[in-house]
């Protein structure tokens, strides 16, 4: 046990969070800490931490803090860089001082052992010995060199200083010395934001096999499905642990309520039928003695309470679309999408009734993708038109971010003036904003709301085709769910571009994946498509290329080796040849670094500081010019690599 905490209640900001909290910490354990938004989670690890102090229930009840030793703590919010002209190298590197420090001291211990037979030295050697293997002495520059590349740096990026790097790179920097310290107890919230699919199947694996413990809140349920093996529920103040990943608490919940219900209910019934017999018979003497028995036994009844509906209010919308659409909804032919360089080309018919989500590495154009079949942006080649009949409803990301002085109540009004406000406000009361809240102004709201009004508003058109950008995002689990449970019974069609592989995975049933250059149509949902591909190539995109390329490369050795006059070749044609394709890859990287700097000081003039959707616009250029620079230079490497083999 590293960490206990008994009897305990915790304020913040004058505010009672959470009540008679009871958890301990074993070494090795992974906690997953779920709840709605705003139940306490955040407060919870701030406890752990030590950032904030328990305060006693009562004068008689203190709270109790045990630990065995000093276990470190680690935050990825107390990650700070103490100085930002250091290089990202110098940086990283800087957690392993510790490491360093006790391998100069073992080194001067084994020259002093080596010249004398100390016992005591010898023991204490052992002792650095056994702590150097602790912290990972043996294989941190291993787990430099993998945390590094995992999380998209390159090698040239740990000459640049700290301040060049974006705010979401500087996060990703906090989170690989979070990782390289090795703390005794990892503290994550929400790791998974910001991480494309490969990179959260890495992390999965990675934390189901770190051997000292995790506590991590998240929303993304099958990254707590397999890392998780215990869960923490936090609701109304309460903390209750239940064994198990996500799925087996969500069970587990379930039953137990069930079984409460149950008990409940057979309690009252009985309760009911004694007091029945009492009073039929209190006033009859020969019957008197049996019904004073009856309540007696009412009275010497171990009371099982009514259980607590669970906190699962959340927003619905309708499920039938207005009218039907034609058969073929959507149809691309070779539509090729992006802004200034095309980032991949797609050819599909979407029919009637199809859920197909759109998954793919980070800069690969999914939400460009969209954007172009919304007219946002001009496509860059190839043409797509929409069936008979459709009619579409949008929900793009920038939806959460919108700023308007308007209340609620007017933002909806105002789009559909047409309506009562009784009526107004019946449909908002379906997605959370009932009493006050219609009264609080848009810019007001949590990114969780505005999805939740956006979502009003767009499903009051009852559409027949929704195309969804990223609509999980700013939810809770429970708004997750419920927005889940609204679109498997949407009667319509659905495409949807989503990170979050528990929404694919009930939802899709068929899947577009993007790549570099490329576009892939899986007819299958997210299952079939794990188990086609395996997990760890399952959704990165980069590999998914390789997997393809290598499926042709053999295919192409077969048809040559069955050929009875095989095609020569010019040799020294073919080298010309790659490094003309060397020497082109080495220039558009060159442009697309003067592109991505142009778009950096755009952000970052004075004047763009509140333009939110500028911003956006430009991140997405930005993002698109990132995943165009990874896939030119991993031909260049390639091709590279090639040239040297020759030159042998």
């Amino acid at each position: 046990m590293l960490l206990s905490i008994r009897n305990a209640d915790v304020s913040y900001g004058g505010e009672l969070i959470l009540r008679d909290v009871n958890f301990d910490i074993r070494e090795g354990e992974k906690l997953a800490v779920v709840g709605r938004n705003g139940c306490g989670k955040t407060t919870l690890l701030k406890l752990i931490c030590g950032e904030l102090s328990p305060q006693p229930r009562d004068s008689d009840d203190q709270p109790v803090i045990a630990k065995t030793g000093e276990p470190v703590i680690g935050w990825l919010s107390q990650m700070t860089f103490a100085d930002e002209k250091a290089t990202l190298g110098q940086e990283l590197k800087r957690v392993f001082e510790p490491i360093l420090e006790l391998k100069r001291d073992m080194d001067d211990a084994l020259a002093q052992l080596q010249r004398s037979d100390d016992h005591a030295l010898a023991e204490k050697y052992a002792l650095m010995e056994e702590r150097f293997n602790y912290l990972g002495g043996y294989r941190y520059e291993k787990d430099y060199d993998m945390l590094y590349s995992r999380f998209g740096f390159l090698k040239e990026d740990e000459d640049r200083p700290l301040s060049e790097f974006s705010g979401g790179q500087r996060t990703k920097i906090a989170f690989i010395k979070l990782l390289l310290s090795r703390p005794d107890i990892l503290l994550l919230d929400e790791p998974t934001n910001h991480l494309d699919i490969s990179t959260i199947a890495w992390l999965e694996d990675y934390l189901a096999e770190y051997p000292r413990a995790v506590v991590v809140v998240s929303h993304d349920r099958l990254f707590l499905d397999r890392v998780a093996e215990t869960v923490w529920e936090i609701e109304r103040g309460k903390l209750k642990r239940y064994p198990g990943n996500y799925s087996e608490f969500v069970r587990l919940k379930k039953e137990a309520y069930d079984k409460q219900m149950k008990d409940y209910l057979a309690q009252q019934k009985e309760r009911e039928r004694l007091q029945a017999l009492a009073d039929r018979f209190i006033h009859k003497a020969t019957k008197a003695t049996m019904a004073k028995s009856k309540l007696k036994a009412i009275e010497h009844m171990e009371i099982i309470e009514k259980p607590e509906e669970s906190d699962t209010k959340a927003f619905h919308g309708l499920s039938e679309p207005a009218k039907e659409s034609g058969r073929d909804v959507l149809i691309t032919e070779n539509l090729a999408v992006g802004y200034d360089e095309v980032l991949c080309r797609v050819s599909l018919v979407l029919q009637k009734g199809k859920k197909l989500g759109v998954i793919g590495g980070n800069g690969l154009g999914k939400s460009t993708f969209l954007k172009t079949l919304m007219g946002q942006i001009p496509k860059k080649g190839g043409k797509y038109s929409y069936g008979y009949g459709v009619e579409v409803g949008y929900f793009e990301q920038q939806m959460a971010k919108t700023l308007s002085t308007k209340t609620v109540l007017n933002e909806f009004w105002d789009t559909y003036p047409t309506l009562t406000e009784t009526e107004v406000r019946n449909i908002l009361g379906g997605f959370l904003f009932s009493g006050d809240d219609v009264f609080k102004n848009v810019s007001d709201l949590s990114g969780g709301e505005k999805v939740r009004l956006a979502l009003a508003k767009i499903l009051q058109t009852r559409p027949n085709f929704l195309i969804l950008d990223e609509p999980t995002n700013h939810m809770d689990i429970v708004g997750k769910e419920a927005l889940e449970e609204m679109l498997a019974e949407y009667k319509g069609t659905v495409l949807f571009v989503s990170h979050d592989r528990y929404l694919i995975r009930r939802l899709a049933d068929e899947l577009l994946i993007l790549r570099p250059g490329g576009a892939e149509y899986f007819p299958f949902g997210y299952e079939e498509f794990e188990r086609h591909y395996g997990k760890e190539k399952l959704l990165s995109s980069d590999e998914v290329w390789k997997i393809e390329n290598a499926k042709n490369d053999a295919a192409a050795d077969t048809e040559a080796a069955a050929a009875p006059k095989p095609k020569k070749t010019n040799p020294g044609k073919e080298r010309a040849r790659a490094e003309r394709r060397l020497a082109r890859l080495e220039q558009l990287i060159e442009e697309n670094d003067t592109k991505k700097a142009a778009l950096e000081e755009e952000m970052a003039d004075p004047a763009n500081a509140s333009n939110y959707s500028k911003l956006q616009e430009l991140q997405d250029k930005l993002d698109e010019l990132n995943g165009q620079s990874d896939a030119y230079l991993e031909e260049w490497e390639a091709l590279e690599e090639e040239l040297s083999k020759e030159n042998g």
